[in-house]
């Protein structure tokens, strides 16, 4: 007979028995439970192995006058008795922190030797003698609850010196409840076991949480919320470690401590299975090696675990301890100048990055051959500073306020003294203070024990800041820390080393590490009449040449007047509104991203006007020009006003840190509209979806969409609502870091770095020769310090040359520019150059000389550009371009009038036969402009009327270019097509409806769409559409008024009471589902406009 197969999936056979096999083979000692009771004096209320713990602290010694003496009995109950008794009337969060203490630094005794008092402080565990410590675990421990009634059974419990740290739930692969994966379920309970009702003392020392199911497995620490548990992959331990690890043979002694005291079926399941051949490795076997190897979870323990004040207990994950370990092998190594080596560390944003810094940090101070080493870590944002010692404070890293004030460069000076002589073993830095600090001769430290941790490296690799850092600390070993490197030539990479290790976003997705991101394109509908701009763009711009009118078209097109419109603003308001209010649940919030200050304060006006719910803008002060063109729409009136009336005298840090703040904790609080700030660096878990109304690119994009991504109880996705546009900008993106991501995961350079950095330090060489010939331009110039005569040679002079005019300073003009653009990209370039600073024929008032002859000449060209027309004053037409978008004044112009006509501003006195041909002209331009927005926005609810119109104004405009010599007779066609329009009056929609325009609004809806049933022209098929129509209109009526106090529900309300309808007139002609949903859908649409007061 055939041997029989009968694998088994119950929990015990699946997963827990294969979990106890397993740490077996990883050198623990297994007890049953009845010998794991005994260990701890035969309490079910005791959950330390109080016997194992005293055997071990028995072997501890402690030093005194150069002679190890061992530790008093009475020392050994002492510490047991400290230990056994956590401090759970404060809390479970704070009786584990004081454990961890306990376990990290030891505990103090007192001894007394030859009558002398000593104080020693005696480790629990021996962290460094790996083999000097006991571990041990067993299963189904059974724990009295808090009530001292039932007890709980958690199914493993790992013992180190008979302490508690590692508890696991194991559970079958397939789910009974149907509730989903089995792991879930493991960690539910595990949480629900933390309860101060049920058996919290376990847990006051628990380090490490695991839930696993045969197949896979997550892990946690104390008080991990469920969204929290983390999922590991293995970067050191190899494959073929882990399959011997888990094929290892059980020794005799090993199967039978684990299966003498189970059912006799138990040992021959084993045996069967052992028998059958090798076993795969699962996802289960992997998690237990990875963690629960001894060496492995002591040095988890001991590195990569912090409390903090906000986030709680963390236990890192696996890519913060890769990330860390690969950090520390590369800063271990120096280069042949003897400086320590850098690199960067690119993890996703939003998936950890400050607390890998503490982490990092902590591992430094405890790494024998770094922990002389001191830590500056730099910045370029003041919020970031902040939030980085908050997070170095709460992580343990300094102790107070005294010593985070110690921390904090106040000045470029505080700080030059700090990098030459301070003590200090963490400092802290704006980027922007090495400028200052670099100048100072204090500012130089050439030990290679210092190590710089640049957070968000891709903000701070610019050029002189980052010369000035390098030659500062020439040895130090500089760590980028970015979310998203600057991919344009990997500028991150080159500058700091190589990408030392990799944890993109994709994977973070996999690891459930970020929220998933779900992407909706919501492009506002905008009917911009390209030839009505065109004409008024000739028209305003009269007087330009043709190079100046792109080049004024350019200029407007770029700062992307069209988005700052108020109608498609207010249109999209009012969307965000609707959108957020349907679809992100309570306790859930919102960004939206603008371009432009102006944008967003109107962007607050029209959310405040649809009244569902509070925001707020987040900018910075209108003083601060964005960018350095000539038209800046921050000092407008309505941003300086704003400003004044939101945010008054108070400093712009505080009102924007009390926003946050409110963020954070204001329930009534749910948009924050931003500018540029807060989009990197904020991180607020609430946070769920950013509304896109800008143009975000690479890094920009990657940073602000990350804003969305942090996990959150409540939060099933991150939502990005795009108005703009940026989907092939999205999926680029993330294409080119994919690309990166395989480049670099192993750490190796970018190939052509090498040529990069020759011809940068060799650059600067040719600053003197270019600096000669730019000047060498003015060589004519008696007084070069009178900016008056340097103008002169420049303007243009027109003279008679042959017979022809010409401007005999156009060739002077070119050759200027052209020696301007050479010698400033030349400075761009040495600036970024540390050989620039370092050689001694250039000194830093050569360089501040070179600087201030940019700036100069610059302002020069711009003044020279302007006297020879060759640039043109933009602010002069800003105003007016603002008006036309604004107003969308779309009428395609016939001629070209003498300006541009607002509404209304038309002459009311004069009869029209009376008027000029002029003036008759001008009035036709002013209604035709007048009927066409009418067109546009009057005629919304209505879209046959909106359709048939557009038409017929077409043919107007078609039959009054053949009256152009007729003004008059113009001017009438319009007047009376405007009554016409005002009045909706078209030869094919009945009469009847002159009194209700939603009926004949709805009357149209149908000829629209069902235009074969009114081929028959029958009097009694007309009749029963109108029927219809006024059928329809009161049941709308009803649907709006029954829904008045859940406005919310009108549109379902009416989509149930019209889709039979209208699904059973559709099919009574010969259509179908399709053609009732379309009909209703535009009632829906029609009923919208009308609520919104179109």
């Amino acid at each position: 007979m055939n041997q029989l197969y009968t694998p088994k999936f119950q929990e015990e056979y699946s997963a827990k028995l294969p979990a106890l096999t397993l740490l077996s083979n990883l050198g623990w000692s297994f007890l049953s439970p009845s010998q794991a009771l005994v260990a701890r004096d035969g309490k079910q209320d005791q959950v330390v192995l109080r016997q194992i713990l005293r055997k071990e602290l028995s072997k501890r010694t402690f030093p005194f006058a150069g002679q190890e003496y061992p530790l008093s009995p009475k020392s050994v109950d002492n510490l047991i008795s400290e230990i056994c008794n956590p401090a759970l009337n404060e809390g479970l969060l704070t009786a584990n922190e004081k454990m961890y203490d306990h376990l990290f630094y030891g505990i103090p005794v007192t001894e007394f030797v030859n009558g002398k008092k000593v104080s020693p402080t005696i480790p629990l565990i021996d962290w460094n003698n790996i083999h000097n410590n006991d571990f041990s675990y067993t299963e189904e421990f059974a724990v009295t609850r808090s009530g001292g009634v039932d007890t709980r059974r958690p199914d493993i419990i790992c013992f180190v010196n008979g302490i508690p740290l590692v508890v696991i739930e194991a559970k079958r692969p397939d789910s009974q409840a149907k509730k989903g994966p089995t792991i879930n379920e493991g960690i539910s309970q595990t949480l629900r076991n933390q309860r101060p009702d049920e058996i919290p003392h376990l847990f006051a020392y628990s380090q490490l949480l695991l839930s696993i199911n045969g197949h896979e497995g997550r892990y946690g620490t104390c008080n991990t919320p469920a969204k929290f548990w983390a999922a590991w992959r293995e970067e050191d331990i190899s494959d073929a470690e882990m399959y011997a690890l888990k094929n290892k043979k059980l020794s005799a002694s090993q199967k039978n401590s684990l299966f003498s005291y189970r059912p006799v079926d138990d040992l021959k399941w084993y045996e069967n299975l052992i028998s059958g051949g090798d076993l795969a490795v699962t996802g289960q076997d992997q998690l237990l090696i990875s963690l629960l190897k001894p060496e492995r979870l002591l040095e988890i323990v001991r590195l990569y675990t912090l409390f903090d004040k906000k986030a709680g207990k963390i236990v890192a994950r696996y890519q913060q301890i890769f990330g860390i370990k690969r950090l520390i092998e590369r800063i271990s190594t120096k280069n042949a100048k003897g400086g320590r080596e850098g690199g960067v560390i690119w993890h996703t944003t939003g998936s950890g990055k400050s607390f890998t810094m503490v982490f990092l940090s902590k591992a430094l101070i405890l790494h024998e051959a770094l922990k002389q080493c001191r830590i500056l870590v730099v910045t370029d944002r003041v919020d970031l500073e902040d939030q980085l010692s908050k997070t170095f404070v709460s992580g343990g890293e300094l102790a107070g306020k005294r010593d985070k004030l110690n921390a904090m460069a106040t000045s470029g000076k505080r700080l030059a003294e700090q990098i030459g002589k301070g003590t200090e073993r963490i400092m802290f830095s704006l980027i922007q203070k090495f400028n200052s600090a670099t100048k100072l001769p204090e500012c130089v430290n050439t030990s290679s024990d210092f190590i710089v941790l640049i957070d968000e490296g891709h903000r701070s690799q610019g050029g002189e800041n980052h010369v000035r850092m390098k030659l500062a600390l020439p040895n130090a070993a500089f760590v980028a820390f970015t979310g998203t490197p600057l991919l344009k030539d990997e500028k991150t990479v080159n500058k700091f080393g190589p990408i030392v290790h990799a944890y993109t976003m994709q994977r973070a997705v996999e690891d459930k590490t970020v929220t998933p991101l779900l992407y909706e394109e919501r492009i506002p509908d905008l009917d911009v009449n390209e030839r009505a701009i065109d004409t008024w763009f000739e028209r305003i711009t009269e007087g330009l040449n043709d190079q100046q009118k792109a080049d004024l078209k350019r200029k407007f097109a770029r700062k992307g007047e069209i988005y700052t419109a108020d109608d498609r603003i207010r249109l999209i308001a009012l969307d965000i509104a609707n959108h957020f209010v349907k679809n992100i649940d309570d306790g859930l919030k919102g960004q939206l991203a603008c371009d432009s200050k102006a944008s967003a304060i109107k962007y607050k006006k029209y959310l405040d006007e649809a009244g569902l719910f509070e925001s707020a803008v987040v900018m910075s002060p209108p003083d601060s020009r964005e960018g350095n063109t000539d038209v800046d729409e921050s000092t407008t009136p309505e941003v300086t006003q704003w400003w004044k009336d939101n945010v008054g005298t108070q400093d712009e840090q505080t009102y924007t840190k009390q926003v946050i703040e409110r963020f954070e904790k204001d329930e009534s609080l749910k948009l924050l509209i931003v500018v540029d700030k807060l989009l990197t660096g904020f991180d607020e878990p609430q946070n769920t979806v950013l509304y896109i109304d800008k143009n975000l690119k690479q890094h920009n994009l990657i940073q602000a969409i990350a804003r969305v991504n942090r996990l959150h109880p409540k939060k099933k996705f991150g939502l990005l609502i795009d108005y703009r546009g940026i989907l092939k900008e999205l999926d680029a993106t993330i294409l080119d870091y994919q690309d990166l991501a395989a480049r670099t995961q192993g750490g190796y350079d970018i190939n052509d770095i090498t040529g990069l950095y020759t011809q940068m330090s060799s650059e600067y060489k040719r600053l003197p020769r270019l600096y000669k010939a730019l000047w060498a331009i003015f060589d004519g110039v008696k007084n070069k310090n009178d900016p008056e005569q340097l103008r002169q040679i420049l303007v243009p002079r027109i003279e008679e040359r042959e017979g022809e005019l010409v401007d005999v300073h156009l060739k002077v003009r070119d050759d200027f520019y052209e020696a301007l653009t050479e010698f400033a990209s030349c400075l761009k370039v040495a600036l970024q150059s540390a050989t620039f600073f370092e050689d001694k024929s250039f000194s830093d008032a050569d360089r501040q000389h070179y600087k201030e002859t940019v700036k100069l000449f610059t302002s020069l060209r711009q003044i020279v550009k302007r006297d020879a027309g060759e640039t043109i004053d933009y602010d002069q037409y800003a105003e007016q371009v603002k008006k036309l978008l604004d107003k969308h004044v779309v009428g395609i112009e016939v001629k070209d009038p003498d300006g541009v006509y607002e509404v209304g501003k038309m002459g009311k006195v004069a009869q029209p036969e009376d008027w000029s041909e002029e003036k008759t002209r001008n009035e036709t331009d002013i209604i035709k402009t007048r009927v066409t927005k009418m067109i546009e926005q009057e005629l919304r609810d209505d879209p046959y009327a909106q359709e048939a119109f557009s038409k017929l104004l077409r043919q107007a405009i078609e039959d009054a270019e053949k009256e152009f010599d007729h003004p008059l007779k113009q001017y009438m066609l319009f007047r009376e097509f405007e009554e016409q329009v005002e009045s909706r009056r078209l030869a094919e929609i009945p009469d009847v409806f002159a009194n209700n325009k939603h009926a004949q609004a709805y009357y149209g809806v149908f000829k629209k769409i069902l235009p074969e049933a009114f081929s028959i022209t029958d009097q009694q098929n007309q009749d029963k559409w109108i029927q219809l129509a006024f059928d329809v209109d009161h049941s709308v009526t009803n649907s709006v008024a029954e829904n008045s106090i859940n406005p919310q529900n009108i549109e379902a309300d009416i989509r149930k009471k019209l889709l039979p309808m209208m699904f059973k007139e559709c099919k009574a002609v010969g259509s179908g589902m399709d053609h009732a949903k379309k009909i209703v859908e535009m009632i829906v649409q029609i009923t919208r406009v009308g609520l919104n007061g179109g």
